[in-house]
């Protein structure tokens, strides 16, 4: 049996649920340049005991064992703002799945899946703030002299997310949590930290309204079932409401549940 390195093992590992033999040979040849064939791939799976739950014939992503259709169709409509590890913690909440962090860490990575942590702006970009003193009491410090990196910005400045989220640098570093949603850093001026667990959302769905009234804070249940049941609509007010209805919505599925 030829051997084969231990990143090619967990590779494979990782990425064997979900895809079709051919899928699967394609992949690991492109990253590693190996040689392996359809026929090597199945011998590999079947004597280390791995299997893809894809049925013969399935197209790429369409619904497996693995990841059923409400289960993609959940990451699919929640996934901004929600990395790897707390989409596993909420998908094992509401289906019962064991799913691991490694396991939706590679869902994502093999279906092209961000939750919109990165992305800078763009040469030639205006900032919003463009001739205002600071954003909301962050005001951005000058480029200091001596090396640095191609792509720094100093604290103050702004990105945009993919999903169109602007983000403010608040710290020095190469993580991301020197970097913080321009929305949260409103809400917690006026209400202190945002909890663990929850999230603040657009009341109108304005990605750029930052008035504090426009800033509703839920918990990562309530936005699953705003997301899910459409109650995020382009009034603050009535966004409310669609809060108080995931309530209810709670309060029902948990008596079923009894």
């Amino acid at each position: 049996m030829q051997k084969y390195s231990p990143e090619i093992h967990e590779f494979i590992r990782e990425n064997v649920q979900g895809k079709s033999t051919r899928d699967l040979v394609k992949i690991v040849n492109e990253k590693f340049v190996t040689n392996f064939t359809e026929s090597k791939m199945k011998s590999y799976k079947s004597n280390h005991k791995l299997r893809s739950y894809t049925p013969s014939g399935c197209s790429p992503g369409s619904p497996t064992k693995k990841y059923p259709r409400e289960v993609k169709n959940f990451i699919k409509e929640h996934h901004i703002g929600v990395g790897p590890k707390e989409m596993t913690e909420l998908l094992n909440k509401t289906f019962g799945t064991n799913y691991t962090r490694g396991q939706i860490k590679s869902y994502y990575g093999n279906h092209g899946i961000s939750s919109g942590l990165n992305g800078y702006f763009k040469p030639g970009h205006i900032p919003a703030n463009k001739g205002r003193k600071g954003v909301d009491g962050w005001k951005p410090t000058q480029f200091k002299k001596g090396h640095k990196p191609h792509n720094w910005v100093p604290v103050g400045s702004e990105r945009v997310t993919p999903d169109g989220y602007i983000q403010v640098k608040i710290q020095e570093g190469k993580y991301q949590k020197n970097w913080k949603g321009k929305h949260i850093i409103v809400w917690e001026k006026k209400h202190g930290t945002v909890p663990s667990g929850y999230a603040v959302i657009f009341g109108d769905g304005d990605k750029r309204n930052f008035d504090i009234d426009n800033l509703i804070l839920v918990s990562k249940k309530q936005l699953a079932i705003l997301n899910r049941k459409g109650l995020i609509q382009n009034d603050a007010e009535l966004t409310r409401t669609g809060v108080i209805i995931t309530d209810i919505y709670q309060k029902v599925s948990e008596r079923k549940g009894e």
